[in-house]
């Protein structure tokens, strides 16, 4: 599809305080994010109403505006595009109210999500910063297949829940006991995931990009995973060793 007759040149920020990058930098973080299938499902076109932007929770509370990152989009303006990731694009709570909303069926949040995808393939620096705190949880998630677990939940880990979370202050190994499902006697997961599910996980991980990805963004992270994954590979080969010894 060609887009000539609306796209601006060079119209970024010119008070932005973001290191000047190369026009080839701006066209492939570009050429990324509208590679992507979902890119033409989720921009049609904009009619500039700014009713997104007026249903928007995040609006109301952060300098963001869904209308601003469509129409960075639709112009094909890579200043504003690449500007926008370096902060803005974090702010979209992802509820998707401007979806719903919209009259000529474009989904900001969606988009939003386009560009944080590409921001973390890049190695971008915001995305880094944006994920850095949950570096517990995604190690949580790949080692056990579990993204909370009760363990987790504490003052320390979980701040901004403010003063009622010393009500889950308890314990909690002893709490589990008493409850009558097997599965849930353990405060490290949320369940037990068993060793073959574990290692078909990684390899799913593995085959979409998602450990590129992470390498991409926390490098100690993803080593401390490989570990943990060549490890679980390594049970669950001596496993399938032992049952072939049984049966013989």
């Amino acid at each position: 599809m060609d887009h000539s007759t609306r796209v601006q040149d060079f119209i970024g920020d010119p008070v932005s305080d973001s290191p000047p990058i190369s026009r080839d930098d701006l066209e492939e973080v570009f050429q990324d994010i509208q590679a992507d299938l979902r890119f033409d499902h989720e921009l049609n076109g904009c009619l500039n109403c700014g009713i997104c932007t007026a249903t928007c929770p995040a609006a109301h509370y952060y300098d963001f505006s869904p209308r601003e990152i469509v129409q960075l989009l639709w112009t094909e303006n890579l200043e504003g595009i690449y500007d926008a990731m370096q902060e803005k694009i974090w702010s979209c709570a992802q509820c998707y109210t401007c979806a719903a909303r919209c009259p000529f069926g474009n989904s900001p949040g969606g988009l939003v999500m386009l560009m944080r995808e590409v921001a973390i393939k890049h190695g971008m620096q915001s995305a880094k910063d944006v994920l850095r705190p949950f570096s517990r949880v995604m190690l949580k998630l790949i080692s056990t297949g579990n993204q909370l677990s009760p363990d987790m939940i504490n003052p320390d880990h979980f701040a901004d829940w403010g003063p009622n979370l010393t009500k889950v202050e308890a314990p909690l190994k002893l709490l589990r006991k008493a409850i009558p499902m097997a599965t849930l006697n353990t405060t490290e997961t949320a369940w037990e995931v068993n060793l073959k599910t574990s290692v078909e996980l990684y390899t799913i991980w593995e085959m979409t990009g998602v450990l590129d990805q992470l390498e991409t963004i926390d490098e100690n992270l993803f080593d401390v995973i490989t570990d943990i994954m060549d490890e679980k590979r390594e049970d669950w080969e001596d496993f399938q060793d032992e049952q072939d010894d049984d049966d013989d």
